[in-house]
């Protein structure tokens, strides 16, 4: 049985998971989403962790010439520009703001 999208889990509450040591990620971000799902993005140069509630998902750097740093895996597509993560999720599309770093 397939594990449920990461956004059809936005009711549950972000609990303080952190990434294995060995992914070294530079930077850890919260993002706060339009109805209240609060998000990590965990990030280095070549690939990112997104923790939404209990799950998480790991994404690699996609090189492109549009704005933004972008990050995807096979289901789900993030994209960085300034204070703004749009997560994507076809059909679906979501948009959150960065609330602090952690």
């Amino acid at each position: 049985m397939a594990a449920p999208p990461l956004l059809a889990l936005g009711l549950l509450p972000l609990l303080a998971m952190q990434s294995p040591w060995w992914e070294n990620y530079d930077l850890r971000e919260r993002f706060v989403c339009s109805d209240r799902l609060s998000v990590v993005l965990e990030r280095n140069a070549s690939q990112a962790s997104l923790i939404a509630g209990q799950s998480r998902s790991t994404l690699f750097r996609e090189q492109s010439e549009a704005p933004g740093l972008r990050y995807q895996n096979e289901t789900l597509r993030l994209i960085l520009r300034g204070d703004e993560l749009t997560l994507e999720q076809l059909p679906s599309r979501r948009v959150c703001v960065r609330s602090e770093e952690v």
